[in-house]
């Protein structure tokens, strides 16, 4: 019995445990079970990858990617998709590298600059595609290009260590948690009840859905496909100053590693390629497994191409998941 929940085309329904009370949605179940098995077959075929330093050396990195995921999530809502992760990430971490060594107070300039530099790139993508309606794909790949050419400019093409005043903040915990994981978590908390629990997170997901139909309600589509890109930028700016923290020198297109996995990361997590509802939690979790299968692919020894094609295959499994969740959903 479905208790009168009905999903719209395109969007996981909540599942029921009895009357009146959910479940977790079906997309964000699906992927804390794909993740549970994941780490348990990791244990039986590559146990080093799970082993308690393994995992405390895993997470920092997956916190990265789910606060790079959280940005492509917001886009891909709208319906788009952006193709400058690797411009803006790459950017925000050579802008770090800038910043004296010791000089917590530079490094701290640089990360606002880095993240309002991106912040008003994404700002510009967003108004050319919800303006001047040139296709995302288009806009964000330009910007890409631009941010990616900028990066050469400020580095010269040489990568410089990280601060060291900087690397200690990064390397830290707090009660035991990494300090990039707090970060993850509190963005996707604030993600979550921006999106979920507001009325502005309302109309972001119904321009998402439908862009006409949220117009024809009064609602304006640009607001949010312009925010959304500008937020999503600004995101990736922040991971990137994280990477900045976790590795001594970081080469100048660290970013470029992000753009697939952001993108497999969000379709993992449930969220539609069509736009509309997502899920911030399932994304972090998605970029959790998605992770993982990278550093058990590494404790197996496979190479750095058959890595690229389980990313590939992550992303088609994600995509095939999804269409076969939406055509039970228009079945029932």
């Amino acid at each position: 019995m479905d208790d009168g929940v009905i999903a719209p085309p395109g969007e996981t329904s909540p599942t029921q445990i009895g009357p009146g009370r959910r479940q977790l949605p079906r997309g964000l179940s699906a992927i804390v079970i794909a993740t549970v098995a994941l780490f348990a077959v990791s244990a039986v075929v590559a146990p080093a990858s799970v082993s308690g330093n393994a995992v405390l050396s895993m997470i920092p990195f997956a916190a990265i990617l789910a606060i790079v995921a959280l940005g492509q999530t917001l886009v891909i809502q709208q319906g788009g998709i952006d193709l400058s992760v690797p411009g803006a990430f790459s950017l925000a971490v050579v802008l770090i590298t800038k910043a004296p060594s010791d000089n917590l107070a530079s490094v701290a300039v640089m990360a606002v600059l880095a993240v309002a530099v991106m912040f008003l790139a994404g700002f510009l993508s967003g108004v050319i595609v919800a303006y001047v309606r040139v296709a995302p794909i288009v806009v964000t790949l330009g910007m890409n290009a631009l941010l990616i050419g900028t990066t050469w400019a400020v580095s010269a093409g040489a990568a410089r260590p990280s601060p060291n005043s900087w690397y200690q903040i990064a390397t830290a915990d707090l009660l035991g948690i990494p300090v990039p994981v707090l970060i993850a978590i509190v963005l996707t908390a604030a993600l979550t009840v921006v999106t979920k629990m507001t009325p502005w997170g309302r109309r972001f997901e119904a321009v998402g859905a439908n862009p006409r139909v949220a117009a024809a309600a009064g609602i304006r589509p640009a607001t949010s496909m312009i925010m959304a890109y500008a937020a999503a930028t600004a995101l990736y700016a922040v991971g990137g100053i994280l990477l900045a923290g976790l590795v001594n020198t970081p080469s100048i297109s660290e970013g470029n590693s992000y753009l697939l996995a952001s993108v497999a990361v969000v379709v993992l997590g449930g969220t539609s390629l069509l736009g509309g509802k997502g899920s911030v939690i399932a994304t972090a979790v998605a970029a959790i497994f998605f992770t993982q299968v990278d550093r058990m692919a590494l404790t197996l020894g496979l190479g750095p191409g058959v890595q690229t094609l389980i990313q590939a295959l992550a992303l088609a499994l994600g995509v095939l998941a999804h269409r076969s969740r939406n055509r039970t959903g228009r079945r029932s």
